[in-house]
């Protein structure tokens, strides 16, 4: 038995990341959702979402009657994930790092775009399951429409939105109501 372990949305300007777990021969799935609070402020500096996940993948592991020595997992490569193959390793689990496509991949991103268009309000219809730098410039002018109100959504600590993209997305806000007064006018 297999054990397919991979994340969506850790990469994402906006909204919680979620990991999914999934036996691959039976289909059942866990899904667990790290908050976007964990990506902000001290939670951020002090490396917080990376303890977190740890615990999230041992809950999955124990809804899903993991069995080591009988199972494999299959983990995705991502950094998130790096505190969880040191867990693996102290606790004998075998696993190997895995390129998780299919079933699980589809499932986690889109539990993360139904969380992005009901629970946040993102309406685009750019918005995807495929993550990249259309996804983030989707989820980047959504919060420019609103910077105020919506920075609250978006993972701040990461160093690019300090130095770089907050700044761009005050301006790009002060120009779409500069340009909503002109129409009202």
């Amino acid at each position: 038995m297999t054990i397919e372990i991979d994340d969506a949305g850790t990469g994402d300007l906006v909204g919680d990341v979620f990991i999914g777990l999934l036996r691959k021969e039976t289909g059942e799935l866990v899904f667990k959702t790290l908050p976007v609070q964990l990506f902000q402020g001290e939670n951020w500096k002090n490396k917080k979402p990376f303890e977190i996940v740890v615990e999230l993948v041992q809950e999955g592991l124990k809804e899903l009657n993991f069995q080591n020595h009988t199972e494999k997992i299959e983990i995705c490569r991502g950094n998130i994930f790096d505190q969880v193959r040191n867990y693996f390793i102290e606790e004998g689990i075998h696993y190997e790092d895995a390129i998780v496509e299919g079933k699980l991949q589809d499932a986690v991103e889109g539990k993360l775009i139904e969380h992005l268009q009901n629970d946040l309000g993102v309406r685009s219809k750019r918005l995807t399951k495929k993550s990249g730098a259309k996804r983030f410039f989707v989820l980047f002018n959504w919060v420019c429409y609103d910077i105020f109100k919506r920075e609250k959504y978006v993972k701040s600590g990461f160093k690019k939105w300090n130095t770089v993209w907050r700044d761009r997305a005050i301006e790009k806000y002060k120009k779409i109501k500069s340009s909503y007064r002109n129409i009202k006018s």
